[in-house]
Formats: C-alpha cells, sequence, structure tokens
C-alpha cells in the first residue's frame, strides 16, 4: 500500500492561488459552511479550482491551432438526505461564498438541525502519487511545436502509403482545494498530458485510418522519441493493416480480446454498472447483487485510483477522501461498488473515495478511475492457439452501454481472424453485441499478460467528461455475437 502523506506545500500553493488573492481564510469558510447549517443539512462542502489548459494540433506539416485558458471557481454543495442543492461562482470572494450559501439551504427545512458544522479545520493529506509538475512551463512552445513536428516525420517515415497526418498534445494543470463541513481541508496538484496522433493511408485508391496515442501525469518530459516512435508505430500499422481487411463475419463466434486498451469493453459494459448511484436507485443490472456470482470463476476486477503517474489515479477524490483500490468483482463474485459519500452513506457502505466532478461548476458522482481486469494463468499464444475458429480483437473505437440491461455495442478498430488456431487475416467492420454480466460469464481463459492502456481514456456521464485508465490481460470468451459487414 502507498502511505498517506499530508502535503503541506501541496497546500499552501492551493491557500496562495485560491484562498489568499481573494480575501478569504479558514474563519471565512467555516463562516460560509456554518450558515448552511441554519437549515435542516446534513453535509456540505466547498470545491476550489484553479486549472490551466492548453492544447496544440498539428495538420498538414503545420500546426493549425494552440490554445490556451485559464478558468477558476469555486462550487457550493449542501446535501439533506437523498437531496443535493448545489451553486457555483467563478467569482471567488466572500460576498459570492454567501450567496452561493444561501443559494444550497432552500433543499434544508429551517431552524438547525442534529448536525453541527465542524470548529476547525484539520488538514487531511491524500497519497503522492505523482509530482506537482506545471506541465504547460515544461517545454517552451517552440519546442512543443517541435514535438509535433518531430511525431509527424517518424509517423511519414514509417510506410510510403501515409497521405497524411494530424498530431495533437494538451496539458493540464489543475489545483484543487476541497472544504467540508466536518473540518476536513484537502488539496491536490493535478498534472495531466496527453498525445495523440491520427494516420491515413492510401493504396489502390482506398484509404484507411490508424491512431494512437498516450500521456498521463507526467510534465511533457515524459514524451521521449522513443515513446513517439511507438506511437507512430502503432498508428501506421493500424491504419496499413485496415488497408488489406476484409469484410468481418457475422454471428455467434469465439472472440479473443488482447489485452490493454480493449479494457474499455470493460469499462462500458460492466464498470458504470458498478457505480453506485445507479445501484441506490435500482436502476443497475447489478442492483442488489453483491455476494452472488456475476462472472466466471477466475475473473477479478478492480478500480485502482492509486497507481503511480496514471491518467486515471487521483491523491484525493473531489470530496477530499485518498483515492483506493477498490474490489469490485472477486473470481466471479460481485464485492462492491464504486461509491462518493452520499451514496455510500445512504447505502451503509463503505465510501471508495471516487467522487470526481469535470470541475467546479459540476456536482461530484461516482466514477471510475483506472478500472481493470487482473491477469490469470494462461499464455496468450496458447489462448490463441486454442481457437479453431474465431475473431482476434486487438483495438476498440467506440462503443456504448445501456445499464439498466448492461447491453453493449463496440466497433473493433483493429481484428483479425483466426483460424486453426493461427491469426490469418485483417478484417473490418467488426463490431461485438451482448451485455455485460452476460459476456463476463462467457471467459473461459485469462491471459497472464495484464496491461494498462497508454493514457488516453476519457469518461463520459450525464454531461460530464474525467480522465480514466482501463487494462485487462488477453482474454478468450465463448460464443459472443459478432456484427459483421460480410
Amino acid at each position: 500500500m502507498i502511505p498517506f502523506e499530508p502535503n503541506l506545500s501541496t497546500l499552501a500553493v492551493a491557500r496562495d492561488l485560491l484562498l489568499t488573492p481573494f480575501g478569504l481564510d479558514e474563519g471565512k469558510l467555516l463562516k460560509t459552511l456554518g450558515s448552511m447549517f441554519t437549515h435542516k443539512v446534513d453535509y456540505a462542502d466547498l470545491y476550489f479550482q484553479f486549472t490551466k489548459n492548453e492544447g496544440w494540433s498539428l495538420e498538414e506539416g503545420i500546426v493549425k491551432t494552440g490554445s490556451f485558458s485559464i478558468d477558476q471557481g469555486v462550487g457550493v454543495r449542501a446535501i439533506s438526505g437523498d437531496k443535493t442543492a448545489f451553486a457555483y461562482s467563478d467569482d471567488i470572494s466572500e460576498r459570492a461564498l454567501m450567496e452561493a450559501a444561501a443559494a444550497t439551504r432552500t433543499i434544508g427545512r429551517a431552524g438547525a438541525g442534529k448536525i453541527k458544522v465542524a470548529s476547525g479545520m484539520t488538514q487531511v493529506g491524500g497519497r503522492s502519487l505523482y509530482l506537482p509538475h506545471d506541465p504547460l512551463t515544461s517545454l517552451d512552445a517552440t519546442a512543443k511545436v517541435k514535438l509535433l513536428e518531430r511525431l509527424e516525420k517518424m509517423a511519414r517515415a514509417k510506410d510510403p502509403r501515409v497521405v497524411q497526418v494530424m498530431a495533437g498534445l494538451a496539458g493540464e494543470y489543475d489545483v484543487v482545494l476541497v472544504v467540508r463541513s466536518d473540518g476536513v481541508l484537502a488539496a491536490d496538484i493535478r498534472p495531466l498530458v496527453r498525445v495523440s496522433l491520427t494516420v491515413i493511408a492510401e493504396q489502390d485508391g482506398r484509404r484507411e485510418v490508424g491512431s494512437s496515442g498516450g500521456g498521463g501525469r507526467y510534465d511533457y518530459g515524459y514524451f521521449s522519441d522513443e515513446l513517439l516512435e511507438q506511437y507512430a508505430e502503432d498508428a501506421v500499422k493500424s491504419a496499413i493493416v485496415n488497408l488489406d481487411a476484409r469484410p468481418a463475419p457475422a454471428g455467434p463466434m469465439t472472440v479473443v480480446l488482447g489485452p490493454g486498451w480493449p479494457g474499455i469493453l470493460l469499462h462500458e459494459a460492466i464498470g458504470h454498472g458498478l457505480e453506485g448511484d445507479f445501484n441506490r436507485k435500482g436502476s443497475s443490472t447489478f442492483s442488489g447483487r453483491i455476494g452472488e456470482r456475476v462472472a466466471a470463476k477466475g475473473v477479478t476486477v478492480v478500480d485502482d485510483g492509486t497507481l503511480k503517474d496514471r491518467r486515471g489515479s487521483l491523491n484525493i477524490d473531489d470530496e477530499g477522501n485518498p483515492s483506493q483500490c477498490t474490489t469490485l468483482i472477486e473470481d466471479g463474485i460481485l464485492k462492491g461498488y464504486i461509491q462518493d459519500t452520499m451514496n455510500a452513506r445512504l447505502m451503509k457502505m463503505p465510501v471508495t473515495g471516487n467522487a470526481r466532478r469535470e470541475s467546479f461548476a459540476h456536482l461530484p458522482m461516482p466514477r471510475m478511475t483506472n478500472t481493470y481486469m487482473l491477469g490469470g494463468d494462461k499464455d496468450p499464444g496458447e489462448i490463441l492457439a486454442s481457437v479453431k475458429n474465431g475473431l482476434y480483437a486487438v483495438n476498440f473505437g467506440g462503443g456504448q452501454v445501456d445499464i439498466t440491461n448492461g447491453k453493449f455495442v463496440f466497433s473493433a478498430s483493429e481484428a483479425y481472424m483466426i483460424e486453426d488456431g493461427k491469426i490469418t487475416y485483417p478484417v473490418k467492420g467488426a463490431t461485438l453485441i451482448g451485455n455485460g454480466p452476460d459476456v463476463l460469464n462467457r471467459v473461459s481463459m485469462i491471459g497472464n499478460d495484464m496491461k494498462l492502456d497508454s493514457g488516453v481514456g476519457v469518461c463520459g456521464k450525464e454531461g460530464q467528461s474525467v480522465p480514466v485508465g482501463v487494462g485487462q490481460p488477453t482474454l478468450r470468451l465463448d460464443g459472443v455475437t459478432v456484427g459483421g459487414t460480410a
């Protein structure tokens, strides 16, 4: 386990950015929280945030766009039972705080409740999973442009059939400060960088697309030439393979999923259904099923916000709780859900450190961090050799799921046919169709090659986007419905 380490320098940075310039101190924050408790409120918090973002994109050999933004503000929330009131302001001042607090009192009846706001603040430490870099200052503008130009040259050099290259570089410096009515004061500095690459290859009038990229909670120094070469190799290979792809067959068949990014299927088809809010409301296919078998033996799925430098990791969640590694499914048995404070309290379950919000202008919800399936004992070669006739899905594009019944549809962006235990030819247009709980029970072999994605995941829920990670080993699934174009 990674120890909790109160990071006082992080708290000092957060104070200097979010409190001191506006004449705010702990006394004024407690006064704001206390004003909400003149009504019957169970809990209240303040979420201060300062964010710098930039994005650079290259197309046709030149940088076409460059963007930069700074955003800051505070979200004010009060909870009474299962009711939530929320207001936010990009004006961080005592007056704005008090006005927002007054707006949130509407959910509670007048007259003080039994719960009182804390009389003082206690600094709570989170984890130390990443350095508090400001990525935007780690390279100057010229070096950022040169990085994209190098990446484009690498991609074009891989194959003469590459006719177009689009590359992007993005960075974020995010400082958050959480102040809670129970006296908790917690802060985090969250760097985030990402490179994305898309190539188009052409042969005999046919055009195909390949993409790759990666990143994490680093500064731009993470993107070594070796790593950029790997992104170029992966994107070009994907496009070139698809130039020779045949239409995918349709029908039920054995499917082998590759390691790493194919875990996006796990994230969508199973992960969302294990979020606490859906289960408290009874709308998830997994509601009320803790202790039941929901997957084949050997299937263990965790949500782990404690991985070092990963895109989905957090030192604290957006309610100030340290992130955790939560076992959701163990050897096929449902063990728990992903929880924020409110849903955990109402369900009488432990808080798991999964409260996440897109920004100060959004409410927190239980959300995934890095969700992955643990490895098994099978060699990936053995898994492929065991398949007489089937599909090998290496990479996925888009997908969607209905959490009420777990039904999903996913499109494979790179896939091959398996014949007599050997990978034969690439196919295009393959979609996997099924439902999460059912597909988990179709897992018959689990590889020993668990791998996390390269750091590109973005998860959407109720209009909010947050960075996430996914992962899995090579998996054999029996009798999965494949939609094809043949």
